[in-house]
Protein backbone atom coordinates (compact mmCIF):
# COMPACT_ATOMS: atom_id res chain seq x y z
CA UNK A 1 0.00 0.00 0.00
CA UNK A 2 0.99 3.60 -0.64
CA UNK A 3 0.70 5.92 2.35
CA UNK A 4 0.77 9.66 2.98
CA UNK A 5 1.38 11.14 6.42
CA UNK A 6 2.18 14.25 8.39
CA UNK A 7 4.98 13.29 10.76
CA UNK A 8 4.84 16.44 12.90
CA UNK A 9 3.40 14.82 16.03
CA UNK A 10 4.53 11.26 15.33
CA UNK A 11 7.58 9.45 16.68
CA UNK A 12 8.42 8.22 13.18
CA UNK A 13 7.48 5.11 11.23
CA UNK A 14 8.57 2.50 13.73
CA UNK A 15 6.60 1.50 16.81
CA UNK A 16 7.96 2.95 20.05
CA UNK A 17 7.12 2.35 23.70
CA UNK A 18 5.68 5.85 23.92
CA UNK A 19 4.01 8.05 21.31
CA UNK A 20 2.12 7.40 18.10
CA UNK A 21 4.01 6.00 15.13
CA UNK A 22 2.82 5.51 11.56
CA UNK A 23 3.26 1.75 11.94
CA UNK A 24 1.27 1.53 15.18
CA UNK A 25 -1.58 3.65 13.81
CA UNK A 26 -1.86 1.56 10.64
CA UNK A 27 -1.67 -1.73 12.55
CA UNK A 28 -4.36 -0.55 14.97
CA UNK A 29 -6.61 0.47 12.08
CA UNK A 30 -6.03 -2.91 10.41
CA UNK A 31 -6.86 -4.76 13.63
CA UNK A 32 -10.06 -2.74 14.05
CA UNK A 33 -11.57 -4.10 10.84
CA UNK A 34 -9.94 -7.56 10.62
CA UNK A 35 -9.50 -8.50 14.31
CA UNK A 36 -6.07 -9.82 13.33
CA UNK A 37 -2.74 -8.69 14.82
CA UNK A 38 -0.71 -8.16 11.67
CA UNK A 39 2.74 -6.62 11.26
CA UNK A 40 3.13 -3.94 8.58
CA UNK A 41 6.58 -3.46 7.00
CA UNK A 42 7.69 -0.19 5.36
CA UNK A 43 10.15 0.58 2.60
CA UNK A 44 11.92 3.07 4.86
CA UNK A 45 11.84 4.02 8.53
CA UNK A 46 11.28 7.76 8.58
CA UNK A 47 12.22 9.67 11.73
CA UNK A 48 10.07 11.73 14.08
CA UNK A 49 8.81 14.85 12.33
CA UNK A 50 9.49 13.56 8.81
CA UNK A 51 6.59 13.45 6.35
CA UNK A 52 5.73 11.11 3.48
CA UNK A 53 4.05 11.73 0.15
CA UNK A 54 4.27 8.10 -0.95
CA UNK A 55 5.62 5.70 1.65
CA UNK A 56 5.20 2.05 0.63
CA UNK A 57 4.44 -0.77 3.06
CA UNK A 58 3.27 -4.36 2.83
CA UNK A 59 1.45 -6.87 5.03
CA UNK A 60 0.14 -10.43 4.72
CA UNK A 61 -3.60 -10.82 5.25
CA UNK A 62 -5.41 -14.15 5.60
CA UNK A 63 -8.79 -12.65 4.73
CA UNK A 64 -10.16 -12.14 1.24
CA UNK A 65 -11.32 -8.55 0.94
CA UNK A 66 -12.00 -6.31 -2.04
CA UNK A 67 -9.15 -3.79 -2.29
CA UNK A 68 -11.36 -0.70 -2.56
CA UNK A 69 -13.23 -1.73 0.59
CA UNK A 70 -9.94 -2.40 2.36
CA UNK A 71 -8.59 1.07 1.53
CA UNK A 72 -11.86 2.66 2.62
CA UNK A 73 -11.81 0.68 5.88
CA UNK A 74 -8.24 1.76 6.62
CA UNK A 75 -9.06 5.42 6.03
CA UNK A 76 -12.33 5.32 7.96
CA UNK A 77 -10.61 3.93 11.06
CA UNK A 78 -7.65 6.30 10.69
CA UNK A 79 -10.09 9.23 10.58
CA UNK A 80 -11.86 7.94 13.68
CA UNK A 81 -8.46 7.79 15.42
CA UNK A 82 -7.67 11.34 14.21
CA UNK A 83 -4.46 9.92 12.79
CA UNK A 84 -2.49 12.16 10.38
CA UNK A 85 -2.16 9.19 8.02
CA UNK A 86 -3.99 8.27 4.80
CA UNK A 87 -3.82 5.14 2.65
CA UNK A 88 -3.71 6.27 -0.99
CA UNK A 89 -3.68 2.92 -2.73
CA UNK A 90 -3.62 -0.82 -2.08
CA UNK A 91 -2.64 -3.50 -4.58
CA UNK A 92 -1.81 -7.21 -4.45
CA UNK A 93 1.82 -8.31 -4.70
CA UNK A 94 3.64 -11.61 -5.08
CA UNK A 95 4.48 -13.68 -2.02
CA UNK A 96 8.18 -12.84 -2.32
CA UNK A 97 7.62 -9.06 -2.36
CA UNK A 98 9.04 -7.06 0.55
CA UNK A 99 8.45 -3.31 0.79
CA UNK A 100 11.98 -2.68 2.02
CA UNK A 101 14.16 -5.38 0.49
CA UNK A 102 12.50 -5.36 -2.94
CA UNK A 103 12.99 -1.60 -3.36
CA UNK A 104 15.41 -0.47 -6.09
CA UNK A 105 15.58 3.15 -4.98
CA UNK A 106 14.18 5.85 -2.73
CA UNK A 107 13.43 9.50 -3.33
CA UNK A 108 13.23 12.40 -0.89
CA UNK A 109 12.32 16.05 -1.20
CA UNK A 110 13.67 18.60 1.27
CA UNK A 111 11.87 21.96 1.34
CA UNK A 112 13.38 25.27 2.46
CA UNK A 113 11.22 28.38 2.60
CA UNK A 114 13.68 31.18 1.88
CA UNK A 115 12.10 34.51 2.79
CA UNK A 116 12.24 37.07 5.57
CA UNK A 117 8.65 36.66 6.81
CA UNK A 118 7.89 33.62 8.92
CA UNK A 119 5.53 31.01 7.56
CA UNK A 120 2.02 30.47 8.85
CA UNK A 121 0.51 28.06 6.34
CA UNK A 122 3.66 25.92 6.07
CA UNK A 123 4.49 25.68 9.77
CA UNK A 124 6.15 22.28 10.45
CA UNK A 125 6.19 21.64 6.68
CA UNK A 126 9.39 23.48 5.66
CA UNK A 127 12.68 24.73 7.07
CA UNK A 128 12.27 28.50 7.26
CA UNK A 129 15.52 30.33 6.47
CA UNK A 130 15.02 34.07 6.77
CA UNK A 131 18.07 35.35 4.88
CA UNK A 132 18.92 34.92 1.19
CA UNK A 133 20.61 31.71 0.04
CA UNK A 134 22.80 31.53 -3.06
CA UNK A 135 21.24 28.70 -5.04
CA UNK A 136 23.97 28.64 -7.69
CA UNK A 137 26.65 28.06 -5.06
CA UNK A 138 24.56 25.31 -3.46
CA UNK A 139 24.20 23.63 -6.86
CA UNK A 140 27.97 23.80 -7.35
CA UNK A 141 28.54 22.19 -3.96
CA UNK A 142 25.92 19.51 -4.60
CA UNK A 143 27.83 18.22 -7.65
CA UNK A 144 30.60 16.91 -5.39
CA UNK A 145 28.12 14.63 -3.60
CA UNK A 146 26.83 12.84 -6.70
CA UNK A 147 28.08 9.33 -7.38
CA UNK A 148 29.68 6.55 -5.36
CA UNK A 149 31.35 7.78 -2.15
CA UNK A 150 32.05 7.11 1.49
CA UNK A 151 29.44 9.39 3.11
CA UNK A 152 30.75 9.08 6.69
CA UNK A 153 30.87 12.88 6.96
CA UNK A 154 27.10 12.95 6.48
CA UNK A 155 26.26 9.92 8.59
CA UNK A 156 24.18 10.50 11.70
CA UNK A 157 25.17 9.09 15.09
CA UNK A 158 23.48 5.77 15.71
CA UNK A 159 23.46 4.76 12.04
CA UNK A 160 23.18 0.98 11.77
CA UNK A 161 24.23 0.64 8.12
CA UNK A 162 27.01 -1.91 7.62
CA UNK A 163 28.91 0.42 5.27
CA UNK A 164 29.04 4.20 4.86
CA UNK A 165 29.55 3.80 1.10
CA UNK A 166 26.49 4.80 -0.95
CA UNK A 167 25.73 5.91 -4.49
CA UNK A 168 23.86 9.20 -4.76
CA UNK A 169 22.00 9.14 -8.08
CA UNK A 170 20.36 12.56 -7.97
CA UNK A 171 20.66 15.80 -6.05
CA UNK A 172 18.82 18.56 -7.90
CA UNK A 173 18.01 21.95 -6.41
CA UNK A 174 14.86 23.61 -7.74
CA UNK A 175 13.45 27.05 -6.99
CA UNK A 176 9.70 27.66 -6.86
CA UNK A 177 9.04 31.24 -5.80
CA UNK A 178 10.29 31.56 -2.21
CA UNK A 179 10.77 27.81 -1.89
CA UNK A 180 14.00 25.90 -2.54
CA UNK A 181 13.52 22.15 -3.02
CA UNK A 182 16.28 19.54 -2.85
CA UNK A 183 15.34 16.47 -4.94
CA UNK A 184 17.42 13.50 -3.78
CA UNK A 185 17.46 9.90 -5.01
CA UNK A 186 19.55 6.82 -4.22
CA UNK A 187 19.09 3.11 -3.70
CA UNK A 188 19.40 3.69 0.04
CA UNK A 189 20.61 6.32 2.49
CA UNK A 190 22.53 6.49 5.73
CA UNK A 191 20.81 7.70 8.89
CA UNK A 192 20.27 11.48 8.61
CA UNK A 193 22.27 11.57 5.35
CA UNK A 194 19.79 13.74 3.44
CA UNK A 195 19.31 16.18 6.31
CA UNK A 196 23.07 16.45 6.89
CA UNK A 197 23.74 17.07 3.19
CA UNK A 198 21.04 19.75 3.05
CA UNK A 199 22.34 21.36 6.24
CA UNK A 200 25.82 21.53 4.74
CA UNK A 201 24.61 22.93 1.41
CA UNK A 202 22.56 25.54 3.25
CA UNK A 203 25.84 26.71 4.82
CA UNK A 204 27.25 27.02 1.31
CA UNK A 205 24.22 29.08 0.37
CA UNK A 206 24.73 31.48 3.26
CA UNK A 207 28.50 31.76 2.55
CA UNK A 208 29.67 30.02 5.71
CA UNK A 209 31.20 27.41 3.39
CA UNK A 210 32.39 27.45 -0.21
CA UNK A 211 31.21 24.95 -2.82
CA UNK A 212 34.70 23.42 -2.80
CA UNK A 213 34.45 22.89 0.96
CA UNK A 214 31.80 20.23 0.27
CA UNK A 215 34.42 18.11 -1.54
CA UNK A 216 36.85 18.58 1.34
CA UNK A 217 34.19 17.62 3.89
CA UNK A 218 33.21 14.53 1.91
CA UNK A 219 36.81 13.38 1.64
CA UNK A 220 37.45 13.99 5.34
CA UNK A 221 34.90 11.30 6.27
CA UNK A 222 34.41 13.15 9.56
CA UNK A 223 30.91 14.17 10.65
CA UNK A 224 32.34 17.06 12.69
CA UNK A 225 33.56 18.71 9.48
CA UNK A 226 30.10 18.87 7.88
CA UNK A 227 27.28 21.32 8.50
CA UNK A 228 24.25 21.25 10.73
CA UNK A 229 21.52 18.63 10.53
CA UNK A 230 18.56 20.21 8.75
CA UNK A 231 15.30 20.05 10.75
CA UNK A 232 13.05 17.03 10.22
CA UNK A 233 10.05 19.20 9.31
CA UNK A 234 11.33 19.95 5.81
CA UNK A 235 11.90 16.33 4.77
CA UNK A 236 9.43 14.25 2.73
CA UNK A 237 9.77 10.66 1.58
CA UNK A 238 8.53 11.22 -1.96
CA UNK A 239 8.73 7.86 -3.72
CA UNK A 240 9.93 4.28 -3.64
CA UNK A 241 11.15 2.67 -6.86
CA UNK A 242 10.70 -1.07 -7.58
Amino acid sequence: MTIEYDGTNLVGWQKQQEGDSVQSLLETALYNFTRQNIDIFAAGRTDAGVHALAQVAHFDLDTNMELFRMREAFNAHLRDMQAPVAVLDIEPVSDDFHARFSAKGRGYIYRILNRRARTVLLENRVWHVGFPLDVNKMRQGAKYLLGHHDFSAFRGAGCQALSPVKTLDKLDIEVHGDEIDFIVEARSFLYHQVRNMVGTLKMVGDNHLTPEDVKTILESRRRAEAGVTAPACGLYLSKIMY
